[in-house]
């Protein structure tokens, strides 16, 4: 499908989804969250692409919300913020967390509001150090929405998510990368050629077993330790009857470079 609000482009297993609304700072609207929905939910579900990554254009990655898509005047019927975010956010952000596929996030410039809590959803988090994420909710009466308050005190612990969501303050790319609110942050010239070599890696190893980490690490918070053991015991029997595995092994026993399928 043709796209006007973001780019989509799909090579070598590497699809790369870049919101595309630089004069806006790409900040949502109802559009571009049907655009980004049709391109995740292709990410989800084509075999072939076996990695996300999500970027901005122009010199931010997303302002989150754009107000100007729902502005409210002091005279009309106050809106359903709620009826937004359980249509479009949510499933965006369950859709990120959940799939069986490494979704990394190159974040070119400012993440500010949802944007930021988009960002945070993905797996592997890249920022320009010229990037900044701001929870900035509180200025205008909000919570931090998107998965924002799961995620956020689970990178940084509950003291810090307190002082960035309550107080709004800009948190510079490599004060973010030491508080572990990200993987790392990178000059700003590299952060595409890094961010693609990370994705062209995580695309050529074994999908299933990735799939697999994913989705333990993600349910170690809220799961009991014996069930996680139960959990881990059942993924190594499955994975250990896989071809990817039988491959890895086989490779590293004739030390040549594993290709891995995914199957």
């Amino acid at each position: 499908m043709e796209f006007e609000n973001i780019t989509f482009s799909v090579d070598a297993g590497v699809a790369v989804l870049t919101l595309n609304r630089p004069q806006t700072l790409n900040s949502f609207t109802v559009a571009m969250h049907q655009e980004v929905a049709a391109a995740v939910a292709m990410a989800r579900d084509d075999a072939t692409i076996r990695c996300l990554l999500l970027t901005g254009a122009g010199r931010g990655f997303c302002a989150g919300q754009d107000l100007g898509d729902r502005a409210v005047a002091a005279d009309d019927a106050p809106p359903d913020l709620g009826d937004s975010v359980e249509k479009y956010y949510n499933p965006l952000i369950r859709n990120i967390m959940t799939m069986a596929k490494p979704v990394i996030c190159a974040v070119n410039g400012v993440a500010a509001g949802a944007g930021a809590s988009i960002a945070l959803a993905c797996d592997i988090v890249l920022a320009a150090k010229s990037a900044k994420f701001v929870q900035v909710f509180c200025n205008i009466g909000l919570v931090p929405d998107s998965g924002g308050t799961f995620n956020l005190p689970r990178a940084v612990g509950l003291p810090r998510a307190k002082g960035l969501a309550l107080l709004g303050d800009k948190l510079p790319a490599e004060q973010a990368e030491q508080w572990g609110l990200i993987w790392r942050a990178v000059d700003d010239d590299q952060l595409q050629a890094e961010a693609l070599a990370m994705a062209a890696h995580l695309a050529a190893q074994p999908t299933r077993g990735l799939a697999n980490i994913k989705r333990l690490l993600n349910a170690s918070f809220s799961t009991p330790l014996h069930e996680q053991l139960e959990q881990e015991k059942l993924t190594m029997r499955e994975l250990g009857r896989s071809a990817d595995y039988r491959e890895g092994v086989a490779a590293f026993m004739a030390k040549r470079r594993p290709q891995f399928t995914g199957e």
